[in-house]
Protein backbone atom coordinates (compact mmCIF):
# COMPACT_ATOMS: atom_id res chain seq x y z
CA UNK A 1 0.00 0.00 0.00
CA UNK A 2 1.07 3.64 -0.41
CA UNK A 3 1.29 4.62 3.25
CA UNK A 4 3.92 2.27 4.74
CA UNK A 5 2.35 2.55 8.19
CA UNK A 6 -0.99 1.24 6.86
CA UNK A 7 -0.24 -1.83 4.77
CA UNK A 8 -1.22 -5.48 4.83
CA UNK A 9 2.08 -6.27 6.54
CA UNK A 10 1.19 -3.77 9.28
CA UNK A 11 -1.82 -5.89 10.24
CA UNK A 12 -0.34 -9.33 9.57
CA UNK A 13 1.09 -10.06 13.01
CA UNK A 14 -2.22 -10.44 14.84
CA UNK A 15 -4.03 -12.49 12.18
CA UNK A 16 -3.57 -15.91 13.76
CA UNK A 17 -5.97 -16.76 16.55
CA UNK A 18 -7.15 -13.34 17.72
CA UNK A 19 -10.68 -13.41 19.18
CA UNK A 20 -11.01 -10.19 21.21
CA UNK A 21 -12.84 -6.93 20.44
CA UNK A 22 -12.30 -5.73 16.88
CA UNK A 23 -11.41 -2.29 15.58
CA UNK A 24 -13.68 -0.18 13.37
CA UNK A 25 -13.13 2.56 10.79
CA UNK A 26 -15.23 4.95 12.90
CA UNK A 27 -13.09 4.22 15.95
CA UNK A 28 -9.89 4.84 14.00
CA UNK A 29 -11.18 8.15 12.58
CA UNK A 30 -12.35 9.30 16.02
CA UNK A 31 -8.96 8.51 17.51
CA UNK A 32 -7.27 10.34 14.64
CA UNK A 33 -9.32 13.41 15.55
CA UNK A 34 -8.15 13.05 19.17
CA UNK A 35 -4.54 12.81 17.99
CA UNK A 36 -5.05 15.89 15.82
CA UNK A 37 -6.34 17.86 18.82
CA UNK A 38 -3.43 16.55 20.90
CA UNK A 39 -1.09 17.83 18.20
CA UNK A 40 -2.71 21.29 18.19
CA UNK A 41 -2.07 21.94 21.89
CA UNK A 42 1.78 21.91 21.81
CA UNK A 43 1.65 23.57 18.38
CA UNK A 44 -0.26 26.49 19.92
CA UNK A 45 2.12 26.55 22.89
CA UNK A 46 5.28 26.73 20.79
CA UNK A 47 3.63 29.32 18.53
CA UNK A 48 2.98 31.53 21.59
CA UNK A 49 6.44 30.84 23.03
CA UNK A 50 8.21 31.97 19.84
CA UNK A 51 6.55 35.38 19.94
CA UNK A 52 7.64 37.73 17.17
CA UNK A 53 9.82 36.06 14.56
CA UNK A 54 13.39 37.38 14.51
CA UNK A 55 16.93 36.02 14.46
CA UNK A 56 16.93 35.56 18.25
CA UNK A 57 13.63 33.67 18.42
CA UNK A 58 14.61 31.40 15.53
CA UNK A 59 17.94 30.62 17.15
CA UNK A 60 16.21 29.74 20.42
CA UNK A 61 13.79 27.40 18.66
CA UNK A 62 16.44 25.48 16.69
CA UNK A 63 16.87 22.90 19.46
CA UNK A 64 13.10 22.37 19.66
CA UNK A 65 12.87 21.97 15.87
CA UNK A 66 15.72 19.46 15.56
CA UNK A 67 14.79 17.64 18.76
CA UNK A 68 11.13 17.23 17.83
CA UNK A 69 12.06 16.02 14.33
CA UNK A 70 14.42 13.36 15.70
CA UNK A 71 12.14 12.24 18.53
CA UNK A 72 9.13 12.14 16.20
CA UNK A 73 11.04 9.94 13.74
CA UNK A 74 12.13 7.54 16.50
CA UNK A 75 8.60 7.32 17.91
CA UNK A 76 7.19 6.63 14.44
CA UNK A 77 9.63 3.73 14.02
CA UNK A 78 8.80 2.30 17.45
CA UNK A 79 5.05 2.51 16.83
CA UNK A 80 5.45 0.92 13.40
CA UNK A 81 7.31 -2.08 14.79
CA UNK A 82 5.53 -2.29 18.18
CA UNK A 83 1.91 -1.66 17.22
CA UNK A 84 0.53 -2.77 20.59
CA UNK A 85 2.20 0.32 22.07
CA UNK A 86 0.24 2.65 19.78
CA UNK A 87 -2.42 3.50 22.42
CA UNK A 88 0.36 4.92 24.61
CA UNK A 89 2.88 6.27 22.10
CA UNK A 90 0.60 7.67 19.38
CA UNK A 91 -0.52 10.61 21.59
CA UNK A 92 3.14 11.29 22.47
CA UNK A 93 4.03 11.24 18.78
CA UNK A 94 1.18 13.67 18.06
CA UNK A 95 2.41 16.04 20.78
CA UNK A 96 6.00 15.94 19.51
CA UNK A 97 4.86 16.57 15.94
CA UNK A 98 2.81 19.47 17.28
CA UNK A 99 6.02 21.15 18.46
CA UNK A 100 7.68 20.58 15.08
CA UNK A 101 4.70 21.79 13.06
CA UNK A 102 4.15 24.73 15.40
CA UNK A 103 7.63 26.08 14.66
CA UNK A 104 7.40 25.46 10.91
CA UNK A 105 3.93 27.01 10.77
CA UNK A 106 5.00 30.08 12.74
CA UNK A 107 7.85 30.76 10.31
CA UNK A 108 5.56 30.42 7.28
CA UNK A 109 2.91 32.63 8.88
CA UNK A 110 5.49 35.30 9.61
CA UNK A 111 6.32 35.40 5.89
CA UNK A 112 2.73 35.14 4.64
CA UNK A 113 0.15 36.31 7.14
CA UNK A 114 -2.87 34.00 7.46
CA UNK A 115 -1.38 31.16 5.42
CA UNK A 116 -1.42 28.67 8.30
CA UNK A 117 -5.15 29.11 8.94
CA UNK A 118 -5.77 28.56 5.25
CA UNK A 119 -3.57 25.45 5.16
CA UNK A 120 -5.17 23.90 8.26
CA UNK A 121 -8.67 24.63 6.94
CA UNK A 122 -7.94 23.14 3.52
CA UNK A 123 -6.34 20.05 5.09
CA UNK A 124 -9.36 19.39 7.31
CA UNK A 125 -11.77 19.99 4.43
CA UNK A 126 -9.87 17.54 2.24
CA UNK A 127 -9.88 14.94 5.03
CA UNK A 128 -13.64 15.34 5.49
CA UNK A 129 -14.27 15.29 1.73
CA UNK A 130 -12.18 12.15 1.22
CA UNK A 131 -13.90 10.38 4.11
CA UNK A 132 -17.31 11.34 2.72
CA UNK A 133 -16.30 10.25 -0.79
CA UNK A 134 -15.13 6.92 0.58
CA UNK A 135 -18.17 6.30 2.78
CA UNK A 136 -20.59 7.11 -0.06
CA UNK A 137 -18.69 4.93 -2.52
CA UNK A 138 -17.78 7.86 -4.76
CA UNK A 139 -14.09 6.94 -4.47
CA UNK A 140 -12.87 3.39 -4.00
CA UNK A 141 -9.39 1.90 -3.88
CA UNK A 142 -9.69 -0.38 -6.88
CA UNK A 143 -6.60 -2.48 -7.75
CA UNK A 144 -5.70 -0.10 -10.60
CA UNK A 145 -6.23 2.99 -8.41
CA UNK A 146 -4.08 1.47 -5.68
CA UNK A 147 -1.30 0.46 -8.06
CA UNK A 148 -1.14 3.88 -9.72
CA UNK A 149 -1.13 5.68 -6.39
CA UNK A 150 1.51 3.34 -4.99
CA UNK A 151 3.91 4.14 -7.83
CA UNK A 152 3.05 7.84 -7.65
CA UNK A 153 3.84 7.91 -3.93
CA UNK A 154 7.08 6.03 -4.54
CA UNK A 155 7.95 8.60 -7.19
CA UNK A 156 7.35 11.41 -4.71
CA UNK A 157 9.66 9.70 -2.23
CA UNK A 158 12.42 9.45 -4.85
CA UNK A 159 11.81 13.10 -5.81
CA UNK A 160 12.19 14.18 -2.17
CA UNK A 161 15.41 12.16 -1.87
CA UNK A 162 16.92 13.67 -5.02
CA UNK A 163 16.09 17.20 -3.83
CA UNK A 164 17.60 16.46 -0.42
CA UNK A 165 20.83 15.17 -2.00
CA UNK A 166 20.99 18.20 -4.28
CA UNK A 167 20.57 20.51 -1.28
CA UNK A 168 23.45 18.74 0.52
CA UNK A 169 25.72 19.67 -2.39
CA UNK A 170 24.44 23.23 -2.51
CA UNK A 171 22.36 22.78 -5.65
CA UNK A 172 19.05 24.64 -5.54
CA UNK A 173 16.17 22.63 -7.01
CA UNK A 174 13.40 24.33 -8.99
CA UNK A 175 11.00 22.78 -6.46
CA UNK A 176 11.95 25.38 -3.86
CA UNK A 177 11.20 28.26 -6.19
CA UNK A 178 7.85 29.83 -7.03
CA UNK A 179 7.78 29.15 -10.76
CA UNK A 180 4.70 27.64 -12.34
CA UNK A 181 6.44 24.25 -12.74
CA UNK A 182 7.24 24.22 -9.04
CA UNK A 183 3.65 25.16 -8.21
CA UNK A 184 2.29 22.46 -10.52
CA UNK A 185 4.52 19.81 -8.91
CA UNK A 186 3.43 20.90 -5.41
CA UNK A 187 -0.22 20.68 -6.44
CA UNK A 188 0.32 17.18 -7.83
CA UNK A 189 2.13 16.02 -4.68
CA UNK A 190 -0.64 17.45 -2.49
CA UNK A 191 -3.17 15.59 -4.63
CA UNK A 192 -1.25 12.33 -4.23
CA UNK A 193 -1.17 12.85 -0.46
CA UNK A 194 -4.92 13.51 -0.42
CA UNK A 195 -5.77 10.36 -2.41
CA UNK A 196 -3.59 8.33 -0.07
CA UNK A 197 -6.37 8.87 2.48
CA UNK A 198 -8.66 6.67 0.35
CA UNK A 199 -6.07 3.90 0.49
CA UNK A 200 -5.79 4.37 4.26
CA UNK A 201 -9.56 4.21 4.79
CA UNK A 202 -9.79 1.09 2.63
CA UNK A 203 -7.07 -0.75 4.51
CA UNK A 204 -8.56 0.18 7.90
CA UNK A 205 -12.05 -0.94 6.94
CA UNK A 206 -10.84 -4.18 5.37
CA UNK A 207 -8.89 -5.09 8.48
CA UNK A 208 -11.79 -4.18 10.77
CA UNK A 209 -14.02 -6.57 8.81
CA UNK A 210 -11.66 -9.48 9.40
CA UNK A 211 -11.29 -8.72 13.09
CA UNK A 212 -8.16 -6.65 13.71
CA UNK A 213 -7.72 -6.02 17.46
CA UNK A 214 -9.09 -2.90 19.12
CA UNK A 215 -5.66 -1.39 19.83
CA UNK A 216 -5.10 -1.22 16.07
CA UNK A 217 -7.53 1.72 16.02
CA UNK A 218 -4.77 3.75 17.66
CA UNK A 219 -2.21 2.45 15.21
CA UNK A 220 -4.54 3.23 12.30
CA UNK A 221 -5.15 6.71 13.71
CA UNK A 222 -1.38 7.19 13.85
CA UNK A 223 -1.15 6.15 10.19
CA UNK A 224 -3.88 8.59 9.21
CA UNK A 225 -2.13 11.36 11.13
CA UNK A 226 1.10 10.68 9.22
CA UNK A 227 -0.78 11.18 5.94
CA UNK A 228 -2.49 14.33 7.27
CA UNK A 229 0.85 15.85 8.32
CA UNK A 230 2.28 15.16 4.87
CA UNK A 231 -0.81 16.69 3.26
CA UNK A 232 -0.69 19.78 5.49
CA UNK A 233 2.99 20.45 4.79
CA UNK A 234 2.45 20.13 1.04
CA UNK A 235 -0.53 22.48 1.12
CA UNK A 236 1.46 24.94 3.22
CA UNK A 237 4.29 24.78 0.68
CA UNK A 238 1.87 25.24 -2.22
CA UNK A 239 0.14 28.23 -0.64
CA UNK A 240 3.47 29.86 0.16
CA UNK A 241 4.56 29.57 -3.49
CA UNK A 242 1.30 31.11 -4.68
CA UNK A 243 1.50 33.90 -2.08
CA UNK A 244 5.09 34.75 -3.05
CA UNK A 245 3.91 35.53 -6.60
CA UNK A 246 1.48 38.21 -5.45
Amino acid sequence: MSNPTLSEKSFAEWSAGYSGESMTLKGAVNKCILLFITMLIPAAWIWWKMGEINEYSLSGMKAYLIGSAIIGFILALVITFKKNLAPYLAPVYAAVEGVFLGIVSKVFDAMYDGIVFQAVSITLLIFAAMLLAYRTGLLRATPRFTKILMFATLGVGVFYLVNWIMAMFGVQSFYFGNGWLSIAVSAIVAGIAAFNLIIDFTMIEEQSKIGAPKYMEWYSAFGLLVTLIWLYLEILRLLSKLSSRD
